[in-house]
């Protein structure tokens, strides 16, 4: 049975984005969800069905009773990291498609940085799901950056593209967040000059290539479409969502695989989501695109059928996806410029340039893809406006 078209956002919330909140993590979650709920016009007590990541720290069950929630007749997690953003999204549309139930919040809220800092070397506990970086962290491979570096570094060896590509990524993302009052980086753009000037974190990663470490919630409102129509915000329909897994997947450290310089995980979600929706790339205007590190935009820009494999570089050159570029990617300035809240801003991003409400608004939006975290399992959505 096909979910495709049957449900909405109809509503999104956001705490602003710092690196010292100053309130724990739940309140930033009960904050975001009772915005998103007010933008909808939805009274807390509708709200049935919660989802956010397996790494949140709020129970649904605390967040239901603090947010003044009724009965919950669906409460679901989604594992990897960032690679849940949109599955969130995903997990609450099915369980509205399939009745069980009307009103579900998906959320996201962490001290990324005054907490626990994201960048930091890996210290669990030894378990199954990260026994595999046993074979990495004797050879310095402790940090997320660390991990992308080796992708990145053959992916620019195979295609030709360079440091100064990743650069033009770089910038784009923070020309949008330049304009974005909500941005962390709001009225301080980069020229690709202080992209090459700043420090190198991992090479071939300067600091300006990796996405920033921040505190912050945000939360969505998913419900049929034909509730949403009734409601206070015109409708960002879900068109299409989709989870994907590659074969030899590891969790940020695929090495194994015959070829390092593409992302399956992210094939496999593009594919479901074209295929779903009946929407090819070029039926889209704006995209919101996972960008941890700079190289990860480009490898998803031909992941989902942008460009051609290895002509990223060459597309972000020529066609731009910064202001008045092309393809407009990250409006709200994405993670490098605006936060970090694993994906979910970029979630309520989406919606917005459907609507018509973003900062950075682009012409004529119908269609925007929205992707999740790279180098794990991953999600996308579709998302389009009501017609």
């Amino acid at each position: 049975m096909s979910i495709a078209g049957r449900t909405a956002i109809a509503g999104i919330g956001a705490t602003d984005f710092s690196k010292e909140s100053r309130r724990s993590e739940m309140r930033l979650a009960v904050e975001a969800a009772s915005m998103a709920l007010a933008d909808a016009g939805i009274s807390p007590k509708e709200v049935d069905g919660l989802c956010t990541f397996s790494m949140d720290s709020n129970e649904e069950i605390e967040v239901a009773r603090n947010l003044g929630a009724g009965d919950l007749t669906f409460f679901s997690r989604i594992h990897y990291g960032g690679g849940a953003a949109c599955a969130t999204v995903h997990q609450a549309a099915m369980a509205v498609a399939s009745g069980e139930a009307n009103v579900v919040v998906a959320y996201r809220a962490l001290n990324g940085r005054s907490w626990g800092r994201f960048g930091l070397s890996i210290h669990d506990k030894p378990s199954a799901e990260r026994i595999h970086y046993g074979w990495y962290t004797p050879y310095g491979l402790t940090t997320p950056a660390s991990w992308v570096a080796m992708f990145a570094q053959r992916y620019l060896h195979a295609t030709g593209a360079t440091t100064e590509d990743l650069g033009r990524v770089a910038v784009a993302h923070r020309a949008f967040a330049a304009t974005n009052p909500n941005a962390w980086f709001y009225e301080k753009p980069i020229t690709l000059e202080e992209h090459a000037r700043s420090r190198w974190i991992v090479e071939p990663l300067r600091l300006f290539d990796c996405c920033q470490e921040s505190d912050g919630g945000v939360a969505v409102i998913v419900t049929s479409l034909e509730r949403a129509r009734d409601l206070a915000q015109p409708p960002a329909v879900i068109c299409s969502s989709a989870q994907g897994s590659g074969a030899g997947q590891e969790e940020m450290t695929s090495y194994y695989r015959d070829d390092l310089t593409s992302i399956p995980e992210a094939e496999v979600v593009a594919r479901r989501l074209w295929e779903r929706s009946g929407i090819t790339p070029a039926d889209v205007q704006t995209a919101v695109i996972y960008d941890p590190f700079t190289p990860f935009v480009l490898m998803q820009l031909e992941s989902f059928g942008f460009c051609a494999p290895g002509e990223a570089a060459g597309f972000v050159r020529e066609r731009g996806i910064g202001p008045g570029g092309a393809l407009p990617v990250n409006t709200n300035g994405g993670q490098l410029g605006e936060g970090y809240i694993h994906g979910m801003n970029g979630v309520a991003e989406g919606v917005r340039q459907v609507r018509g409400s973003a900062v950075n608004q682009v012409d004529g939006v119908s269609n925007v893809l929205v992707t999740s975290g790279v180098g794990v399992p991953t999600s996308g959505l579709v998302l389009g406006r009501d017609n």
